[in-house]
């Protein structure tokens, strides 16, 4: 698999989406349906635009649907025996993993195959499947949050790429990370780096304070030597950072990406150094906010999803407590400028049960976010940038059980889908009011909507080797 730069420059030109892939889920909400794949029409000129034209139920309930991934890699561009037909579908909750036939018909979209936990359980003593991303080697590789005893463990599991077998664990040497969750690797500098979320019996059903105290939740992002698949380096970014979604630059020859830590509410820029291990630095910060009338006396942003534009010049977060959405110019890597921001709801919103006492950021409390007609509920977290850098679409569901912690009534409503246009020249972030997929209207009842994947793949699921 090689011919990678040539990839990336012609992904930056490629066609504009047409249908995005959505996985919706019922866990949590009191509708006793499985959760399921929706594709949504996001074609300007079709007759069906912001509908979902098609539902892809899984077999079984409350599976906690959450990442996906490919089953052929973006760096496989021109090998004519790789097709990137396979939707990778990892249960957060119930550990299974689907296989989504998505080359017969991408527009209805049909399982493939089922990886039942035990799997897992049995070949790699691990659970909680992740993300997935798919290798050079013609093989998906799957991070893990921990083990069949919902103990944190950041282990990884490798399926076979023709057959979608469980080939049993991919690193060696038996140490590993206390705590996992998402993952990127850059094999010409022989790293992957993996962050850490929380043990999955403290996280299952919700967000408790204590919990960060007792070590449960994550600080760490580990490195890991990509040949060997030896664990050989932990960071500390400081206690109660937890680290969460991770991205190196998309040029295959960069040393150096981004990490977003939640609770914290700080941007991490990590790199390798002239010794050739890594290390990190923080180059933003989003205050808390002295808030009354809510869990704790200070509310983080909670910066949940974090991408970098395909051209390396954007980077994008949402904050998903306090309600925005934010671009910042990474031109000099060491010094994002933040350059738009746009807020789409949160728990801070004018008029709501929460008061802010002290503000480092805003004059004022933000207004809620009104879209023909609707008052949006939750808040932005799941994005995903369109090739060109012109279009983020987000979703509003971070998790099933913080939903109904955080914002009970994204859980009465369902979730949304929305648009924001993108400036790429100045920088600038404008919601699109033409574009809204509300899926409080599916038909079994309201759904949360979470994570985006365009067909042949996108700002947050590609690796150039």
């Amino acid at each position: 698999c090689k011919n990678s730069f040539f990839n990336k420059t012609s992904a930056l030109k490629g066609p504009r989406e047409e249908i995005v892939y959505v996985p919706c889920i019922y866990r949590n909400t009191g509708i006793e349906k499985p959760d399921f794949l929706a594709t949504v029409d996001v074609d300007p000129g079709s007759p069906r635009y912001c509908q979902v034209i098609h539902r892809l139920p899984m077999p079984n309930l409350k599976d906690e649907l959450h990442h996906s991934g490919w089953n052929a890699c973006s760096s496989c561009f021109g090998d004519a025996t790789k097709r990137r037909n396979y939707l990778i579908l990892p249960s957060l909750i119930s550990s299974r993993i689907y296989v989504v036939d998505v080359g017969t018909d991408s527009r209805a979209p049909r399982i493939h195959k089922t990886v039942e936990p035990v799997e897992l359980f049995w070949k790699g003593n691990v659970a909680n499947p992740h993300t997935s991303h798919c290798l050079g080697s013609g093989d998906i590789l799957i991070s893990c949050l921990g083990d069949p005893s919902g103990n944190g463990k950041g282990g990884f599991i490798l399926l076979d790429g023709e057959t979608f077998e469980v080939k049993g664990n991919w690193e060696n040497g038996g140490k590993v990370p206390p705590l996992g969750y998402d993952f990127w690797y850059q094999p010409r500098h022989n790293v992957l780096i993996s962050t850490e979320w929380g043990a999955p019996k403290a996280l299952a059903g919700g967000f408790n304070p204590a919990d960060v105290e007792r070590g449960l939740y994550g600080r760490r992002i580990n490195v890991w030597d990509w040949s060997s698949h030896t664990y050989v380096q932990a960071i500390d970014l400081g206690k109660g950072s937890v680290p969460l979604e991770i991205r190196f630059l998309h040029s295959p020859d960069a040393a150096e990406g981004f990490v977003a830590c939640g609770l914290s509410s700080e941007v991490h820029r990590f790199y390798k150094t002239e010794r050739g291990d890594w290390a990190a630095e923080k180059v933003i910060e989003v205050p808390s906010k002295k808030v009354q009338g809510w869990l704790l006396p200070d509310m983080p942003g909670l910066i949940t999803d974090i991408l970098i534009s395909l051209d390396d010049r954007f980077l994008f977060f949402s904050n998903w407590l306090h309600g925005d959405i934010r671009q910042y110019d990474i031109s000099d890597r060491r010094r994002p400028r933040l350059v738009g921001q746009v807020f789409l709801g949160g728990s801070i919103v004018a008029g709501g049960a929460v008061t802010v006492l002290e503000d480092k950021e805003l004059q004022s409390q933000p207004e809620p976010f009104v879209i023909q007609g609707k008052r949006v509920p939750g808040a932005p977290q799941m994005i995903q940038l369109s090739l060109d850098g012109k279009r983020l679409y987000v979703t509003t569901s971070l998790y099933s059980g913080w939903d109904k912690q955080f914002y009970p009534d994204l859980i009465k409503e369902g979730s949304v889908m929305l648009q924001i246009d993108v400036d790429t020249e100045r920088g600038g972030l404008k919601a699109n009011k033409n574009f809204l997929v509300d899926f409080g209207k599916e038909p079994d009842g309201p759904v949360l909507a979470h994570e985006i994947r365009y067909p042949g793949g996108d700002c947050t699921s590609d690796i150039w080797m």
